[in-house]
């Protein structure tokens, strides 16, 4: 789509715009999100809610995952390329990730860094400008972009921002934990996926906030999530300074309380039209008015936080210090009446605007503002009359549309005399107007109008004047927000029962509880411990279904993303490493709109991983590999895990392949773990305990109890009961005298030695102490050799007789459906898939967690 607009831009050139555009809609219907103000441009106005110029210039690799979270994050209406780029990946990347929004291309010559650096020698706040050229200096693309994007601004939406009066930023990728777009999803972030409405989310559960700004801030934390320790204590000490004062909390949340939309009102001065039309006159007045309870209301704020001891909120109380905008204050205060305020019905509001400026300013002025209040007192007698004289029970309404018009209820009166028109019934009222009625309304409108341009002079004084000096009322909101945030952690930790994390190099949680679940469960929830280092990076959770076992791991990781963002945790005690990247495969649905199955979704979210993941990543994953069949499956689920294991990343895997616990069981840095459940022997009845166990689960025919729950037919029952039981004699036979598994086993022993020793050469200990650990290591690899040679010894020896305990028609039929089967067949002399599957390349090295008298203290590098 294109559009004729040709300017004169602001450098001297002529721009024929049209033809240096070209924008493309998204074919997707635009139902995925609802229109707010913060995702919708009605008549080209451009909504700001951030109210800042962000800056970001990423090094990413080919599938550009930083980019398209970073451009998520803030959710936009319209993305501007290069008119060259329309057939680029990058194009098609961001256009599958982001459907829902308008693609604009603009010519490459909008694309300058000279038009850059003069945009922000002509924009940024005077005391920034240095700054951000010195960053810049180095961020090529990112100066590009900035002048493109303010040029389309000017020419396309005719709209100029004030001279020095915009907040620039430059924000650094590597700042915050990068969270991609599926994970935002599973996790429930933002949305709930059940029900969009919901608050059951991450979001709907931390949002106790009491502004606009807050709620912004808190979101956009959730999305980046922050990296750098000091700012975090910093948060921790705030919160902890408000949940434990119980006077100044409650100050500071009646204070915020009274709080406008600041950054929409800052905005909104700084951002003119080309064109100076009445429509920006009378938003002027409202944007002045709502300046004016904005500003009034800081000082509650310097008053509610006298008793702060926290750095970070002795720093929001010396910027909302009356010092600081008290030249603002006094501007206001000599141009605007000091009772005007800014009210929300439209009659209120347009009273306000009326009698906005002082008195005495303008005498014409004067005299028009009594017309206005001649005609709204006329509108009033006259309703007053007619209600007289015709016996009715007339009610003088208002809407911005029709003005003053007439209420009367229906029950009243079936016909209305012919002296009213323009009516219109709904529900139990009848609403109508009298030819006089409008004719008061247009000299009212007449009157207003004139009010409002009378005042546009002294409005837009006043206006520039603020300009001047917005940088400090644009700090100040960026500490209302945060001061907002804040006060809604103090507010979960005070009522929840959450605590201060810890920022360590270890994953602790001490009866630790998901964060969203335990709000809809209450007090039934059961808590549970998680703990990980890199002595035990890779957990393995298995367990009967419904055990808790996706609830257990989504509480890390939610848990992790609170941590990050300065909130307290719903635990007893709790300490996180800083986590850079963070991974969700735990879907399950398919994907309709891609045309994949769900076995090839995961495999798709699983190669993004594999391509992204780092050491300081954080890796969930829930049931892979069940979406084919069993031994595929199996086989998959290994050589994932291995590469998982190889990134050195804290991984929670969730598996209903129990071959997968056994197969890495010797893996360095494998943990085994299981949710428990009881099963009484007759498989009639079953109860989750819903706690966090050591070891894999050892828990027989868990899928028939649960069978049992959902009331299968009982002759379905007892076929496969008894055919499992059977099955599961073979299994335990064959697998038990696997020499697949013993040289497996074998092999895994070998290579944890192999990384042990490696760490050892790399460590720092030295002379006695590394002896002493190396004798240590040798022993334990000794002892642990000896037993798989005697347990090889035992199975050589032993002669199976038992192969005709199930009839070979069953056992044919069946045997292709255990997943230990294929890793079995040592019995007929072949080489099992298990032993080649496990990888040996070379590794970084780690404690081997499996040796439990070896301490955390004696390992040569921690």
């Amino acid at each position: 789509m294109t559009r004729s607009l040709s300017r004169v831009s602001p450098f001297g050139e002529a721009s024929s715009f049209a033809a240096l555009t070209s924008r493309q809609d998204s074919d997707r219907p635009r139902t995925a999100r609802p229109a707010t103000t913060a995702t919708s441009i009605a008549s080209q106005d451009i909504i700001c809610a951030i109210t800042e110029t962000v800056l970001c210039q990423i090094c990413d690799s080919q599938t550009y995952a930083k980019t398209v979270t970073k451009i998520a994050v803030f959710e936009p209406t319209e993305i501007l390329f290069m008119s060259s780029a329309k057939e680029s990946k990058l194009f098609y990347i961001i256009q599958e990730n982001i459907p829902d929004t308008t693609y604009t291309f603009l010519d490459r010559r909008f694309w300058s860094e000279k038009v850059g650096h003069e945009y922000v020698d002509r924009l940024a706040f005077p005391q920034d400008v240095e700054t951000i050229k010195l960053t810049l200096g180095g961020n090529y693309f990112a100066s590009c972009c900035l002048a493109a994007v303010l040029k389309y601004i000017e020419l396309e939406l005719d709209r100029v921002f004030t001279s020095h009066s915009l907040r620039i930023r430059f924000e650094p990728s590597q700042d915050s934990m990068s969270i991609d777009l599926s994970t935002i999803s599973s996790l429930e972030l933002i949305q709930n996926l059940q029900n969009a409405k919901s608050k059951d989310s991450l979001f709907g559960l931390l949002n106790e906030t009491l502004t606009p700004m807050g709620a912004r801030l808190l979101r956009a934390n959730i999305l980046q999530p922050c990296t750098e320790n000091s700012k975090l204590l910093a948060r921790y000490d705030a919160v902890e300074d408000l949940s434990t004062k119980e006077d100044m909390f409650i100050s500071v949340r009646q204070a915020l309380k009274g709080f406008i939309d600041a950054d929409k009102v800052l905005t909104s001065l700084i951002l003119a039209p080309t064109k100076h039309t009445f429509q920006y006159v009378e938003q002027s007045v409202n944007n002045v008015i709502m300046l004016k309870t904005y500003v009034s209301s800081i000082k509650s704020i310097y008053k509610a936080l006298a008793t702060a001891q926290s750095s970070l909120l002795m720093t929001i109380r010396e910027l909302c210090a009356p010092a600081g905008h008290r030249a603002i204050e006094q501007l206001v205060e000599e141009t605007l009446n000091e009772h005007v305020t800014y009210q929300t019905k439209p009659l209120d509001l347009r009273n306000q605007r009326i009698y906005c400026v002082r008195a005495g300013v303008n005498s014409l002025l004067d005299v028009a503002r009594q017309t206005y209040k001649e005609a709204n007192v006329d509108a009033a007698d006259l309703v007053a009359k007619l209600s007289e004289s015709h016996n009715l029970n007339l009610d003088l309404k208002f809407d911005s549309a029709r003005q003053y018009y007439i209420s009367v209820p229906a029950s009243e009166v079936e016909t209305l005399p012919e002296i009213f028109i323009n009516i219109y019934r709904r529900k139990n009222r009848i609403e109508c107007q009298t030819l006089d009625l409008v004719k008061l309304n247009q000299k009212i409108i007449d009157a207003h109008n004139e009010v409002i341009n009378m005042s546009d002079q002294t409005i837009q004084s006043l206006i520039n004047d603020v300009c001047s000096e917005i940088s400090v009322l644009f700090k100040v909101s960026e500490a209302i927000a945060m001061l907002d945030m804040l006060g809604a952690f103090a507010e979960l930790a005070t009522c929840n029962e959450y605590i201060r994390p810890e920022l360590t190099d270890v994953l602790a949680i001490k009866s630790g509880r998901h964060p969203i679940r335990e709000k809809i469960h209450m007090k039934k929830f059961i808590p549970n411990d998680a703990y990980a280092t890199q002595q035990s990076r890779f957990q393995i959770i298995t367990g009967s279904n419904m055990s808790g076992k996706s609830t257990y791991i989504r509480s890390v990781a939610l848990m992790t993303i609170m941590a990050q963002i300065g909130c307290f945790v719903p635990a007893e005690y709790a300490s996180f490493p800083v986590i850079r990247q963070l991974f969700a495969r735990v879907s399950t649905s398919d994907d309709l709109e891609a045309n994949v199955s769900t076995f090839a979704a995961e495999m798709r979210e699983m190669a993004f991983i594999l391509r992204n993941i780092e050491r300081r990543s954080m890796v969930i994953v829930d049931e892979l590999g069940r979406g084919t069949s069993t031994t595929d499956g199996l086989a998959i689920a290994i050589a994932i895990a291995e590469a998982l294991i190889e990134s050195r990343a804290l991984v929670w895997f969730v598996t209903h392949f129990r071959d997968l616990a056994l197969i890495l069981a010797e893996r360095s840095g494998v943990v085994s773990l299981h949710l428990a459940a009881e099963i009484s022997p007759d498989i009639s009845r079953m109860v989750m305990l819903y706690k966090i166990a050591e070891g894999p689960d050892t828990t027989q025919f868990y899928g028939l109890a649960v069978a049992k729950l959902v009331n299968l037919p009982p002759g379905v029952l007892e076929c496969a009961q008894a055919v499992s039981e059977k099955l599961n004699n073979i299994a335990q036979r064959r697998h038990s005298k696997s020499k697949a598994l013993m040289l497996s086993r074998k092999r895994n022993l070998l290579l944890s030695l192999r990384e042990q020793l490696l760490q050892a050469r790399n460590g720092t200990l030295e002379g006695d102490a590394l002896r002493g650990w190396l004798k240590k290591l040798q022993d334990n690899f000794v002892l642990r050799m000896a037993a798989l040679e005697e347990e090889t010894a035992e199975m050589s020896d032993e002669v199976d007789n038992d192969s005709g305990t199930v009839p070979a028609d069953v056992a044919q039929d069946s045997l292709e459906h255990l997943p230990s089967q294929d890793c079995a067949e040592g019995a007929s002399g072949a080489e099992p898939q298990t032993a080649i599957l496990i990888s040996s390349s070379s590794r970084e090295s780690v404690t081997d967690p499996s040796s439990r008298e070896m301490s955390h203290d004696e390992s040569p590098a921690d």
